[in-house]
């Protein structure tokens, strides 16, 4: 029997749970159908579920159908409770999105959407409702395709065999499908399984689970269309939820993903599992084992945490959550309760809600919670009553704040009070907007032990740090273990914390620093004539618009605007639409705020009177430790700046490049190229056939290339790291979200067309280094060469190695934006091009080129098009037409 775990995800009140209670009567899982108003739905088991008349946490059921078992993941749809259906998404199989027939695509549908893509689940889609007046099938299933995806494809006739117009609509979601397709008049199902699983198909269903319309049919398809994955016989185990039951135990519910697991299995340290429990609605029963594919709960655990994993699955990359809380509350105590006693049992609640983050703060002895919205506040209250006995209040919320910085520093941490000693030499580089926090190491074991090294990685990850703004923690930043000292007898592991607490406050202090606040999207459905009073109040938050859409006398407007402004809009709009507004909001990312001089002087933070977090350091002299400034730290350190030392060798750089001016024209023959060449591109690999082969044809051409020398002969080599500019310039980032390799292939053709102009060595570098046993591989594109760097190896890692082995003997540019890349590349002596500084001259090279051609038209000779891609010369055809 085919073994699958599904969630099913939507918007709040598109009839989620509806159509779970449908699929179970319909499966046979349950004998009634529970309904959401009546307050007796099978999964909405919790009482402030029902009273309610929304689900706050995920539940599992099992039901059995055509062959097929599958457990059922019912997830929140209030985006107050989006973070416990995030952590679900890592654990599905596939994955069932519920669009309300009445409303369509709502705002929270268009990130449950961008999640899915994210965690790459497979996704089936249910569009519900459609009883309903207004609700139009082949209206929505547009809507569908231009707001999802062009690849969702009308399946609810599946059962009785596709049309010719639906078969051809699949075949077009895959190049190789479409060939079977033309070739036979049919698409195998197979590969539509395959292209579902791949997420290439996104198969639609419409009906009414309410009615019990469409749901068997419904049912028919996932069992049809779907593939059992398949697992390694290696133990693995995904976390996605704790939670107690009703007598206080601690539950970790998990995913086996490999292997088995049985009851006194060793998991942690001394930690086993002491019952393994197989949940259905309320009710469960346990087990000996379970095997790969099974989810399940177990006793036992007690440092187990949602998110993390065991066996081979502890080893993957943590993915940080897209969602975040956005407003901070202090909790007020009863009268006469000591924090102290109330904070243990408030981390309970944390445990089971990571996005629910309690936070003391021992400046103010009080305790704060973050959390997503007003209604998981109120949930929390109800819950510190139910579990602990006591009423709660909170004070008035405010927005979680953070802080980046904007520019490179060094941050240096030193602390020698007698009979101690630690130094640390920090990097700290602003990273991309939702990158959190990056950590490494540059730091040679010559200079410092790999043990030390390790304590100091583990001290950066251990804790939030402040910035020094307002005291926010901080995001979106590279943290580099750039250099470090012990002592050999006074040296401790408290010493190394102590120094990189304060290397990183020091580096914040020198930095320009970026306060940072939560950005919302949202849509506003409005009737038509109040549109210029939301346009203008958007402007006055600081919000941006996208193109304003109307119909049937109303208007959607949609865009992206601070959560503080956003947070209480919907009781203005239902104020001045009369109740016919309605406003969706859905987390969007922290982007710099749009008030900071006002959050600034409302917060008053001052850094240097935090004393949990000093920003100075502390040396030793005539046996006596002395507190230094964090301005003077630079004085008195041990270790030499390595931005400094960097800097120096960047200097001496600049001074060779000076003599440029005393140059020489001079010409190299194909044979030195060719030699140069060979060396440089094809060293590691063993088949020269290829290289050869297009040196035979080189010999048919032009027989010489210029290039500028100083005292010796030096060829031009120019290295561009690939995704870095990708991502850096906007218009292939946006494509790039879309289409990666239609992203390279754009980069590719324009750094073509650079290179025809130009007349350098062109190799564009990109990271390979997360395939297994992949090999440095060289290519030619038209008139550039492309790298993709080996196992284990990126981009950055080639382009520095190839600069440190060629600097003395060629001419190196290299274009990247990556600031520590950027410092080690002028280290070693060559020019560097930023990916703002790259875009502006390939934008005048095309000016130039454009100007060149009109000129040459005008005197009436011809231009020559050699080494240009084939994009460049349609293009110059067209100047040709507009200059006709």
């Amino acid at each position: 029997m085919k073994k699958l775990v599904i969630g099913i995800l939507a918007h709040v009140d598109a009839g989620k749970t509806t159509l779970s209670e449908a699929m179970l009567y319909t499966a046979g899982g349950i004998r009634k159908i529970g309904r959401v108003d009546n307050k007796d739905a099978f999964l909405d088991n919790n009482e402030m579920e029902r009273e309610r008349g929304i689900t706050i946490f995920s539940k599992q059921a099992e039901m059995e159908f055509l062959d097929t078992r599958v457990t059922l993941l019912d997830t929140p749809g209030h985006v107050d409770f989006s973070a416990e259906m995030e952590r679900t998404l890592r654990v599905l199989d596939y994955a069932v999105l519920v669009i309300s027939g009445a409303d369509g695509v709502q705002g929270h549908t268009a990130t449950l959407w961008r999640l899915l893509k994210k965690y790459q689940v497979p996704v089936f889609l249910f569009v519900n409702k459609l009883d309903q007046q207004g609700a139009d099938k082949e209206k929505l299933l547009k809507e569908l395709k231009k707001q999802l995806s062009e690849s969702c494809v009308d399946f609810s006739t599946a059962f009785e065999g596709f049309e010719e117009a639906s078969l051809e609509e699949i075949a077009m979601c895959e190049e190789a499908v479409l060939e079977q397709f033309l070739e036979s008049g049919t698409v195998e199902k197979e590969a539509i399984c395959r292209l579902i699983q791949e997420r290439k198909l996104f198969p639609c269903y419409f009906g009414s689970a309410l009615k019990l319309f469409g749901v068997k049919e419904f049912l028919q398809g996932v069992a049809e269309f779907t593939k059992e994955p398949k697992y390694p016989d290696t133990f693995g185990a995904r976390v996605f939820k704790i939670a107690r039951d009703e007598q206080g135990a601690r539950l970790t519910y998990m995913k086996l993903t490999g292997g088995a697991l049985k009851v006194k299995a060793l998991l942690t340290g001394e930690e086993k599992v002491n019952q393994i429990r197989i949940y259905s609605g309320e009710k469960y029963r346990t087990v000996d084992e379970v095997i790969a594919g099974d989810i399940c709960a177990v006793t036992g655990l007690t440092e187990s945490k949602a998110g993390e994993g065991f066996g081979f699955e502890a080893e993957k990359e943590a993915q940080l959550p897209i969602l975040e809380p956005v407003l901070t509350y202090q909790i007020l105590l009863p009268e006469g309760m000591d924090a102290a006693q109330m904070l243990p049992k408030l981390r309970q609640l944390e445990e089971e809600e990571p996005m629910l983050r309690i936070v003391w703060q021992e400046e103010l002895q009080e305790i704060q919670v973050e959390l997503m919205g007003k209604v998981q506040l109120e949930i929390l209250k109800r819950l510190i009553s139910d579990r602990f006995g006591v009423e709660v209040t909170f004070g008035e919320g405010a927005i979680v704040y953070k802080e980046t910085i904007a520019d490179m520093v060094e941050g240096v941490g030193h602390f020698e009070p007698l009979r101690h000693y630690a130094e640390v030499h920090l990097i700290l580089e602003p990273l991309p907007t939702g990158s959190g926090l990056v950590f490494d190491t540059i730091c040679s074991e010559d200079t410092l032990d790999k043990n030390w090294q390790r304590l100091i990685l583990t001290h950066l990850m251990e804790k939030e740090h402040k910035g020094v703004l307002t005291g926010s923690v901080i995001t979106d930043m590279k943290l580099t273990l750039a250099a470090g000292k012990a002592h050999l007898k006074h040296t401790e592991g408290g010493d190394f914390r102590q120094a990189t607490y304060r290397a990183i406050r020091q580096g914040l202090m020198q930095a320009e620093s970026v306060l940072l606040e939560p950005y919302y999207e949202f849509r506003l459905e409005i009737p038509e004539n109040y549109i210029g009073r939301a346009m203008t109040d958007i402007e006055k938050m600081g919000g941006s618009l996208e193109p304003l859409i109307t119909e049937q006398g109303m208007a959607v407007l949609t865009g992206s605007a601070p959560a503080a402004c956003m947070t209480n809009y919907q009781q203005e709009v239902t104020a001045y639409t009369r109740g016919t507004g309605r406003l969706s909001l859905t987390f969007k990312a922290y982007e710099p705020c749009h008030n900071t001089k006002e959050v600034l002087e409302q917060r008053g933070y001052d850094p240097e009177r935090d004393l949990a977090n000093p920003t100075g350091s502390v040396f030793c002299a005539h046996g006596a430790g002395f507190n230094v400034p964090w301005d003077e730290v630079k004085d008195y350190m041990h270790l030499e700046s390595v931005l400094k030392s960097l800097g120096k060798a960047a200097e001496g750089a600049e001074t060779q490049k000076g003599s440029l001016a005393e140059t020489e024209e001079l010409w190299l023959g194909t044979e030195e190229i060719d030699a140069i060449l060979e060396k440089t591109f094809y060293a590691n690999r063993g088949d020269k056939t290829n290289w050869k082969r297009e040196k035979r044809v080189r010999e048919h051409q032009p027989t010489a290339v210029r290039s500028y020398q100083t005292f010796e002969k030096k060829e031009e080599y120019f290295l561009v790291d690939g995704y870095n500019i990708i991502f850096a310039w906007e218009e292939l980032a946006e494509l790039a979200k879309e289409n990666i390799d239609g992203a390279r292939g754009k980069l590719m053709d324009i750094l073509s067309d650079y290179q025809g102009s130009k007349g350098c060595h062109l190799m564009v570098v990109f990271d390979a280094y997360r395939v297994q046993g992949h090999q440095t591989e060289v290519s030619r594109y038209h008139n550039i060469y492309v790298v993709y760097t080996k196992e284990a190896e990126t981009a950055d890692q080639y382009i520095e190695k190839f600069a440190h082995e060629n600097a003395k003997k060629y001419q190196i540019t290299v274009a990247t934006s990556d600031g520590l890349e950027q410092v080690i590349i002028r280290g070693q002596g060559c020019r560097l091009m930023s990916a703002r500084e790259l875009y502006e001259e390939v934008e005048r090279t095309k000016k130039q080129l454009r100007e060149t051609y009109i000129e040459k038209a005008e005197k009436g000779k011809s231009f020559l098009f050699d080494g240009i891609s084939e994009e460049t010369a349609q293009k110059i055809e067209a100047i040709k037409k507009e200059t006709e």
